[in-house]
């Protein structure tokens, strides 16, 4: 039984878990996605958003249909987030988030301490007790960019979940 009603998908905020954690990101950390449920082969499946990648190469936008996130062995945890309209999937959807700044490269080697790190911009590094800015991930795109974007734009309606 889907849980499409005439006002649009629900959309869930996704957390899963990670193979591999960051050793010098806060733990614990999560792949946060976007979760349109969409019902698309006739069972609890959808479409995800997300940025992929890493902090070494940068990150890029990523789209697919996918199965019920709850299936998945790296689930972790589901928010509820609102209603997207019907008419605005999938083209303006993903048109709102492809236009969003991507996590960029922040890392990189450093000869000089033969160490990853975080730096300026490529091959500037910052000296050590310097202070830098936090680091962009999945997370921080999901939340404090995807997510506002698409309630600004009016295609997501935050509402309660649906029963």
């Amino acid at each position: 039984m889907s849980n499409f009603s005439n006002s649009g998908y629900p959309v869930y905020r996704i957390e899963n878990k990670m193979s591999i954690a960051d050793p010098e990101m806060p733990s614990p950390r999560y792949h946060n996605t976007i979760f349109i449920e969409t019902w698309e082969d006739s069972h609890k499946s959808g479409r995800t958003c997300h940025v992929i990648g890493d902090l070494v190469t940068g990150m890029v936008y990523n789209t697919r249909i996918d199965q019920d996130p709850e299936l998945d062995t790296m689930f972790f945890a589901k928010h509820f987030l609102g209603v997207l309209k019907v008419e605005d999937y999938p083209d303006k959807l993903d048109g709102i988030l492809k236009a969003l700044p991507l996590p960029k490269k922040q890392r990189s080697f450093n000869p000089k301490t033969m160490r990853t790190e975080q730096h300026k911009s490529p091959g500037v590094f910052y000296e050590p007790g310097e202070e830098r800015p936090p680091m962009v991930k999945c997370t921080e795109w999901t939340l404090n960019q995807a997510i506002p974007a698409l309630v600004e734009a009016g295609i997501l309606i935050q509402t309660s979940e649906p029963s």
